[in-house]
């Protein structure tokens, strides 16, 4: 009878929940398929590289958006795709971070930026959102401007007179796809380190 109540002892172990998030992790994009892959979406396309190496997949609808579970390097995190379209982001960040108690500092956020070619990361402690919508919804519902954000190039308006919707909501070029794919691996390792409170090194090994 030993060996049936270690396989319950197991299976509890299993089945209870993981320690309460203490960082939350945000990719920002617009949800449905005609977004998907598209300049806008950056974001989730790191959050779900993010997600991948942790072994995890963002499923879960919650705060209203997508979210799951994960614990890279033991830091307990909460991932989440907000599902509200790129301009009310904030909704579901605040919904999450209040849930949890989270506060600023420990939100990172994966965007992406039309100031930076394909191939360039920037990371930003704080700060202005730089024109970007769902950052300044981010900011507008968590009152601050103090979360660290991981800023994706996706390359710049081809000429001045480019409507900025179309070319955000365009999708990218096979080369560009190709510059993409090791800039979201190093978007991977700057989270990383920055959960780690390895800031100082994020920003010399990263912010390129």
């Amino acid at each position: 009878m030993a060996g049936i109540f270690d396989l319950f002892r197991r299976i509890e172990k299993e089945r209870a929940p993981a320690s309460p998030p203490t960082h939350l992790l945000v990719g920002l994009g617009n949800p449905g398929e005609p977004y998907r892959f598209t300049r806008h979406n950056v974001g989730f396309m790191a959050l779900d590289l993010f997600a991948e190496h942790c072994g995890t997949a963002l499923t879960r609808v919650k705060f209203k958006g997508l979210t799951a579970p994960a614990a890279p390097d033991g830091v307990s995190a909460l991932l989440l795709k907000p599902q509200t379209f790129m301009n009310l982001s904030g909704q579901a960040v605040r919904e999450a971070a209040a849930f949890y108690r989270i506060p600023p500092e420990r939100i990172l956020v994966f965007c992406d930026d039309v100031n930076f070619e394909v191939g360039a990361m920037r990371i930003r402690l704080q700060g202005s959102a730089g024109g970007h919508k769902g950052l300044a919804s981010i900011m507008e519902h968590l009152g601050s401007d103090a979360f660290p954000r991981i800023r994706i190039g996706v390359g710049k308006k081809p000429h001045p007179d480019y409507e900025l919707t179309d070319w955000v909501l365009g999708k990218f070029s096979p080369a560009d796809q190709d510059a993409l794919a090791p800039v979201l691996e190093r978007a991977y390792e700057a989270a990383r380190l920055l959960l780690a409170g390895k800031t100082d090194e994020a920003l010399r090994r990263y912010s390129t």
